[in-house]
């Protein structure tokens, strides 16, 4: 056995109700990996299906299943994965997401045999509710420093998913997991926080899939927690880039502005809609103007819907 594939990798799986669902296709793309040592940890979230059978029928003892006997919070499932692990690095694959049967060696392969890099990553794609791939991106920051890292990201350059992310299994726990004040970011502060400590490895092509439908965990959150998590996550940025710091700021601004702007327009009621473009707006210090997501026909009657609403 070379050193490379004497590291140990655990991937977790949480789930909840998705037994007749993508489940079965997330767990069969983990047993489908063609390397060892693995472990498939499943942390079942007092699911009412038929998940506790769907797993035991596969009768493989790669697989560590666990059930909660009462609902917990999702990130809290996301954490008890963690804590269960046992390999050298970490996956939380989510049960509608999905990894190629090479992701996990070709990312062992980047890391050369060594066991203290902060996150390896891959490309990803995103698939819809059927599996079509409805878009493709490559991971292209190989070699680049944390700064640039963040920059890529910053400017769509790179796109940052747990599917396509391994983690260093000691480091994450060290750093107390997955979390953020709303969990909505956890995934991407902790890959910063690893890099940062670490550095990171990276596989090119994409390996992973992340499925965008109607029941992401995301689309029904409230649009202003994910403001609050921007702006924690903007912080971090600042603070581990040491320099550059006003760069990033500006970036980070019109970046993370409108990846909440996006979810704004999906607030049925128009003037909730406009009020929370307008706490958008002033959220990320006016850096873009909520025109940027406002339908043409609306925008000639944003500012005085907003005085009227906001009893000026």
């Amino acid at each position: 056995m070379n050193k490379i594939s004497e590291i140990p990798v655990s991937i977790g799986i949480p789930t909840y109700n998705r037994a007749a669902g993508f489940f079965r296709q997330a767990l069969e793309s983990a047993l489908a990996q063609n390397y060892e040592p693995l472990e498939i940890i499943v942390s079942d979230n007092c699911s009412t299906d038929d998940t506790t059978s769907l797993v035991q029928s596969y009768n493989d003892p790669r697989i560590r299943y666990f059930r909660h006997e009462k609902n917990i919070d999702a990130n809290d499932n996301f954490n008890f994965c963690l804590q269960k692990a046992t390999g050298a690095y970490f996956l939380l694959l989510h049960d509608d997401d999905l990894i190629d049967p090479t992701f996990v060696r070709e990312c062992m392969n980047a890391a050369e045999g060594k066991t203290d890099i902060g996150i390896i990553r891959t490309g990803t794609r995103l698939i819809d509710g059927k599996g079509n791939v409805v878009a493709e991106n490559l991971n292209s920051v190989a070699g680049l420093s944390l700064r640039d890292f963040f920059k890529a990201w910053l400017t769509g350059k790179t796109a940052l998913y747990f599917c396509s992310t391994m983690f260093n299994t000691q480091g994450l726990k060290a750093i107390g997991g997955f979390k953020t004040p709303s969990n909505l970011f956890q995934d991407v502060v902790a890959e910063f926080c690893l890099t940062a400590a670490w550095g990171h490895a990276d596989v090119r092509a994409a390996l992973a899939s992340y499925r965008r439908h109607d029941a992401n965990r995301g689309d029904g959150v409230k649009v202003m927690a994910w403001c609050y998590d921007c702006l924690y996550l903007l912080q971090l940025m600042e603070a581990l880039a040491h320099e550059d710091k006003k760069e990033i700021r500006d970036l980070g601004q019109k970046f993370l502005s409108r990846k909440c702007y996006r979810k704004a327009v999906n607030i049925p009621g128009p003037t909730e809609r406009w009020i929370t473009y307008w706490r958008i707006y002033r959220c990320f210090d006016h850096a873009v103007k909520p025109s940027w997501a406002i339908k043409k026909d609306e925008f000639a009657r944003f500012k005085n819907k907003i005085k009227e609403a906001l009893g000026r």
